[in-house]
């Protein structure tokens, strides 16, 4: 057994202090074994933001991590560095790739870098992309979950975010499905939400699940929605495999993280629906 643990736009310059502290110690009681961080790490950018980012994720204390820029890691009012260093801050703190692989005996997990220098908000993703992450999951074992991680969503559940999803999403879903991919992970609309791309998209001959997260750690939530968090559990030894996807979000009263949200998801052919587990958990 092996578990995930995926943080999204913690916003660094609108962390939340209490948030921060209830995230260490749910990391300390879980211990996930792997940390992804899919973007928007820091608010604007700065040498200090990046620097808090970096000592947080320093301090959950998770043997290895795999992060991505997202578009409010690229300077925003420094033309000259957005146009001709973009990414140098955030390599300072969390390179030295901007498309790293984390590779365990039981997960892959490959990072696409979907911001663009030229893009304010937008993402996209190339067919050199595209191509590169085949590569990568063409080499996974049998026993290994394979995910990839962007930034700006694959799909979005409601009309409004229609605008936010990314450019060349579909021809990129359908070559990875292809190629062996379970999960799509990403951010950007602060927004948590779980979906059967292989119910949805064309061409997709097994499971693959669009698994976004919300805001983490800031005070810049989107309506209702608290800061939340998402914790995958896998088995690829069990017969078979067992994939596990946990919601859990921040409650101020106690100031802890709890699970609200519980999902056993198939793998592989799209022929089984979602099994009768994902229901809300009381706090």
């Amino acid at each position: 057994m092996t578990s995930l643990l995926q943080i999204s736009d913690p916003h660094f310059g609108t962390a939340q202090p209490a948030v921060m502290q209830a995230l260490r110690q749910f990391s300390m009681e879980q211990r996930p074994d792997v940390l992804v961080l899919s973007g928007d790490i820091t608010q604007r950018a700065k040498v200090s933001q990046f620097a808090q980012a970096r000592a947080f994720c320093d301090s959950l204390a998770i043997p290895q991590m795999l992060a991505i820029p997202g578009n409010h890691d690229v300077p925003l009012f420094n033309l000259y560095q957005r146009l001709f260093t973009p990414y140098a801050r955030y390599l300072d703190a969390f390179g030295p790739l901007l498309e790293s692989v984390v590779t365990t005996p039981l997960l892959q997990v490959i990072g696409v870098k979907t911001t663009r220098r030229w893009r304010h908000k937008n993402g996209e993703v190339s067919r050199a992309q595209v191509a590169r992450v085949v590569a990568e999951l063409e080499r996974a074992s049998a026993a290994q979950l394979r995910i990839v991680v962007v930034h700006q969503p694959v799909h979005v559940m409601h009309a409004e975010d229609q605008h936010d999803r990314l450019r060349g999403w579909k021809p990129a879903v359908q070559a990875w499905s292809r190629a062996g991919a379970d999960m799509v992970m990403g951010g950007h609309i602060h927004l948590p939400s779980l979906c059967d791309l292989s119910a949805r998209v064309d061409g997709l001959a097994r499971r693959l699940w669009c698994v976004q997260a919300g805001t983490a750690l800031s005070s810049r939530v989107r309506a209702d929605i608290p800061n939340s968090i998402n914790l995958v559990r896998y088995d690829g030894l069990a017969h078979p495999p067992t994939c596990c996807l946990e919601r859990w979000d921040f409650q101020s009263a106690p100031g802890r993280f709890a699970c609200v949200n519980f999902n056993e998801l198939p793998l592989g052919s799209h022929d089984a629906g979602l099994l009768p587990v994902a229901t809300a958990l009381a706090a």
